[in-house]
């Protein structure tokens, strides 16, 4: 990528007027914002339930069961969060704003749906069964991580964008005129 293109993508905001309004306005967004922690809470308990299954080779089922939990609430988000990116980008997935944390959200889906499909076939042990879900949970907590990053650069983004309008509206922030 050329610098050019590096600073014009660093310095576009994650989302335009249009965009922004769509994001405010879809009910979709309050799913995201309560379905998001919820996965979150989902993911703790199991990590804990695989990690004690691990050292202690109980809580089989518990462990088990909570995979598949976090497996559900995994593909309710990414259903939901592709209706949401459709509302706001009018694409489904790889809008330009998301596409990376979309592509690695793919390799999140796949390691966990090698989970159910170790579970359901008996293709691996127990033992690899857990490790093959502590691998899905680490790529679930680098996408995590990816999307806090983007949504607060976007925060940041706003407060820039709103300071800048105090200097240029005299005294009204731009962040202030729109809803």
């Amino acid at each position: 990528m050329s610098p050019e293109r590096t600073r014009q993508s660093a310095s576009r905001p994650l989302y335009t007027p249009e965009e922004q309004q769509r994001r405010n306005e879809t009910p979709w967004t309050l799913v995201q914002g309560i379905l998001a922690p919820v996965q979150f809470l989902v993911f703790l308990v199991s990590l804990g339930l695989v990690l004690r299954c691990l050292a202690t080779g109980q809580g089989e089922t518990a462990a088990t069961i909570s995979i598949v939990v976090k497996t559900l609430v995994l593909y309710t988000i990414m259903i939901t969060g592709s209706i949401w990116e459709k509302v706001v980008f009018g694409k489904y997935l790889f809008a330009p704003a998301f596409f990376w944390e979309d592509v690695f959200s793919m390799l999140v889906l796949a390691l966990h749906t090698a989970y159910i499909v170790a579970l359901i076939t008996g293709w691996l042990s127990l033992d690899q069964q857990l490790i093959l879900a502590l691998a899905a949970y680490a790529a679930y907590v680098i996408n995590a991580a990816q999307f806090l990053l983007k949504l607060r650069a976007a925060r940041l983004q706003a407060q820039n964008a709103g300071q800048a309008g105090t200097h240029t509206q005299g005294g009204m922030a731009a962040a202030e005129a729109s809803p």
